[in-house]
């Protein structure tokens, strides 16, 4: 049977078809629908870890009983999952493991563009990249062939492009193998120095034996056309590439990216007359080659920043790409905003106001940095907002303390806030907390959290109490405040600024795109007592709007009832 699927629902079909049975991810654009795919084959134990160390020590501790495991993450949750997957390269596996993870050139929505082929690299595991839905899936399967065989880790490298882009794949059916015997083996797992020094000969030794296998895998294909040019590729942009050039090159498309072949790369050389090397961010391919003795054309042509597309190789190359050229109609720029409703903006809104420095997280509130709020200082990785809170108050002797606070959701707060929270605690830091709860990880999709009260397949769950969790962590001063109540806000924020020790203020509402919030009717705007003041459009709510008359008017089709609006207006001229 075959089916129409998208990269990630590729993969996770690979994964079920290869006899997985437990999964441990972080969600994270683009590598989310992986894990959410996967979860909906019963046969898979599926789960949201807190975040993506905890995803890949939870595959590890699988893979050691023997089973067949998986994680699924963004480039920069391998960030996160970059400790034990460097002793995992050490300690190889039980049962076969394969890391899921999605690059985002362009930063479509990422804070960087890191080429996570370096990973592979720096860990000495083998790499794995897909083109299109079908090689999702059958690259899945391969990895854990490839896990199994020599003993390692595997990652599987996607793009957004190859993740979100559909595809014909050929379901199969699923095959378990046998569980290993799991046997307690100290050299191998336990990774004190006298082990490790012994392991990593054998992890030499197998980099060998994956090149020599690089050499003669069917992943790394020929592709003879005409010799003039040749061109040595990988993932999204072989599609490219086949779209410009069609059958007028030879290509040499690489399935394996790490470890990649050495002879092959030379004889393919020999073949054409000119050699280039197209790969997006990092010049990775073009490196080796050159390492190699292969003289090759890379980053001198292409730019290591962004996606590439059939345009610009068509341009690089001197060749007509008006066929590549979308219509020349000027679309307007649509901003990412917080929708109507958000329960993040009117905590915005305050600090704003009060003009409270304010070290911002990932996360949906992220968007508090967009005018007219302009509320964030800082956005740096998930977590930071509270230890960056620490040094930034630590550094200003007092002074910033009373005017400055960290904002962080509550997925993020579990991912990565709480050990920033007990920094605080333990090194007696006058830093306000503002944990911005609205009971989901929103801007991956809603998945659940901890601190949800359900699972990934919607099942109640334990849930963590957030205030608990924050005395258990040292903080005497935990309050908390509905984010639509501004007055209460803003009275609790003056407080908890005030005083001469940590606290925590966690602002709760939940989303109000969650399918249990119910919207109310939309506010109304009185035409007659409307000043244009325009004091609600501080609110950057996208459901206010000014009217050709200069007053206020209200986009009924997006408007929930929250009622913010109606606290800010002056003249009464908000009404329900």
């Amino acid at each position: 049977m075959k089916e129409l699927l998208i990269g990630n629902a590729g993969i996770a079909r690979g994964l079920y078809e290869a006899g997985v049975e437990v999964i441990s991810s972080y969600p994270g654009t683009p590598s989310t629908e992986i894990t959410e795919f996967a979860s909906k084959y019963d046969e898979i134990y599926c789960e949201w870890a807190p975040n993506e160390k905890v995803a890949l020590e939870t595959a590890f501790g699988a893979s050691l009983k023997g089973v067949r495991t998986a994680c699924a993450m963004k480039h920069v949750g391998l960030n996160v999952a970059a400790d034990p997957l460097f002793t995992l390269s050490y300690t190889g596996v039980t049962g076969g493991l394969v890391i899921c993870v999605a690059d985002d050139p362009a930063m479509h929505s990422s804070q960087n563009e890191q080429d996570s082929r370096h990973y592979a690299i720096g860990a000495k595991v083998p790499m794995l990249e897909p083109a299109d839905s079908s090689e999702c899936k059958e690259f899945a399967k391969l990895a854990f062939e490839i896990s199994e065989q020599f003993d390692t880790p595997c990652l599987l490298r996607v793009c957004t492009r190859i993740a979100h882009a559909q595809s014909i794949v050929n379901l199969e059916n699923r095959v378990v193998p046998e569980q290993k015997i799991y046997n307690k083996n100290p050299q191998k797992y336990i990774m004190s120095p006298a082990n490790a020094i012994k392991r990593h000969p054998f992890v030499e030794e197998r980099t060998k034996k994956l090149t020599e296998y690089a050499e003669t895998s069917p992943i790394n294909r020929l592709e003879i056309g005409g010799t003039q040019i040749g061109i040595i590729t990988s993932g999204a942009c072989y599609q490219y590439v086949r779209e410009v050039f069609g059958d007028a090159v030879s290509v040499l498309k690489l399935g394996m990216v790490n470890p990649l072949p050495v002879q092959k790369i030379k004889n393919f050389a020999e073949m054409v007359s000119k050699l280039y090397v197209i790969e997006e961010l990092d010049g990775i391919i073009e490196t080796h080659c050159k390492n190699i003795g292969v003289e090759v054309i890379g980053k001198e042509l292409f730019s290591p920043l962004g996606e590439y597309s059939q345009k610009n190789i068509a341009e690089a190359f001197h060749m007509p790409a008006k066929e590549f050229i979308t219509p020349d109609t000027e679309i307007p720029m649509r901003p990412p905003v917080m929708c109507s409703g958000c329960p993040h903006r009117s905590m915005f809104y305050l600090l704003a106001k009060h003009k409270i420095t304010v070290l911002g997280d990932i996360g949906c509130y992220t968007l508090g940095s967009a005018p007219p709020l302009c509320a964030l200082d800082s956005t740096l990785c998930m977590g930071a907002s509270v230890s960056s809170l620490h040094g930034f108050n630590k550094a200003s002797k007092g002074e910033s303390e009373h005017k400055t606070v960290a904002v962080i959701g509550d997925s993020t707060f579990m991912h990565s806030g709480m050990t920033g929270l007990a920094n605080i605690a333990y090194n007696n830091s006058n830093s306000t907390v503002i944990i911005l709860d609205n009971s989901i990880t929103g801007m991956t999709g809603h998945q659940q959290n901890p601190t949800t009260g359900y699972n990934i397949k919607g099942d109640p769950a334990t849930k963590i109490d957030l205030e608990a969790l924050c005395h258990a962590l040292g903080i005497q001063r935990v309050k908390i405040v509905d984010p639509y109540h501004l007055d209460e806000c803003e009275k609790v924020l003056k407080e908890e600024l005030a005083v001469d020790e940590p606290s925590v203020i966690i602002s709760r509402r939940p989303c109000v795109l969650l399918k249990h919030v119910k919207a109310e009717s939309p506010v109304v705007i009185d035409k007659n007592k409307c000043r244009s003041c325009k004091k609600c459009m501080k609110l950057g709510c996208p459901s206010i709007h000014i009217d050709n008359d200069g007053k206020a008017g209200i986009d009924n089709t997006l408007c929930v009832g929250c009622g913010v609006c109606k606290q800010l207006c002056p003249f009464d001229a908000i009404t329900s």
